[in-house]
């Protein structure tokens, strides 16, 4: 389901050729993640890790790999429950939600670009 998810999203956002890794992991490992790359010791439900620079070319990766993306499994199933939604939409919005980030997309500079994020995320979300 994810990686069918992640190459619908790639190919819909003009990126079809672009690779990236997906990695579902417990609460322990992404707190650690969390707090090694963003100061932040605590766990978090998904992180980006770009290889694109700030013009959105690739880097230092020498190919077309966009990044990383780490959810936690753990996370998800908490917030699934919390939102009284399924598991599934949930690891779909984590999924969407990262891949976003990767390709440049932002939800804290502005309330118009968390709008444009929100509504690209509940399309993905939301259509399976």
């Amino acid at each position: 389901m994810l990686e069918d998810l992640a190459q619908r999203i790639l190919n819909d956002l003009d990126r079809p050729d672009t690779e990236l890794s997906v990695l579902v992991t417990g609460d322990d490992e992404i707190r650690e993640l969390n707090r090694q790359y963003r100061g932040l010791d605590r766990p978090t439900d998904v992180l980006a890790f770009p290889q694109l620079d700030s013009d959105n070319n690739f880097g230092n990766a020498g190919h077309d790999l966009l990044g990383d993306v780490v959810i936690s499994r753990q996370r998800a199933e908490v917030q699934a429950r919390e939102q009284g939604v399924q598991f599934d939409i949930e690891m779909r919005r984590l999924l969407a939600h990262g891949i976003l980030h990767l390709l440049g997309y932002d939800h804290e500079g502005s309330d118009e670009d968390a709008a444009v994020m929100k509504e690209l995320e509940d399309k993905y979300t939301l259509s399976g």
